[in-house]
């Protein structure tokens, strides 16, 4: 069964950093584009960032672009997001999310195969 699972979210205060990690089974993890995506209420699902199947290019929303950083290890099926000087406006429940290699990724929720349940992440000022 496909799982998608993150952690490491939390309640932190602005300026400061987290590292979200998501770990991956029951596919083939290296021939997915990888992605983070967040959902703030009322508002609608946000791309933040997606990484290639081997992790050589990298894409990132401007609200965020800068600050974060995606990464990830396909020996150990597991995609991190690095968010640096977190601003209240970053709070969101943040999902990782999985794209065939050959479906070329892109911006929008719907292009993606697989999702996790999603972590809170809660910045306060």
């Amino acid at each position: 069964q496909v799982q998608l699972v993150e952690s490491g979210g939390g309640l932190v205060q602005a300026g400061t950093s987290l590292r979200l990690s998501c770990a991956a089974s029951g596919f083939t993890f290296s021939r997915y584009i990888m992605a983070w995506f967040r959902h703030a209420p009322e508002k609608e699902r946000e791309f933040v960032a997606r990484i290639d199947w081997n992790g050589a290019r990298t894409n990132y929303g401007d609200a965020v672009k800068g600050r974060f950083t995606i990464s990830r290890d396909n020996a150990e099926s597991t995609v991190w997001l690095q968010m640096n000087s977190l601003k209240p406006d970053d709070t969101a429940v943040y999902y990782c999310a999985a794209d065939l290699w050959w479906d070329g990724g892109g911006r929008s929720p719907s292009k993606y195969d697989h999702w996790g349940r999603g972590t809170q992440v809660t910045v306060s000022s």
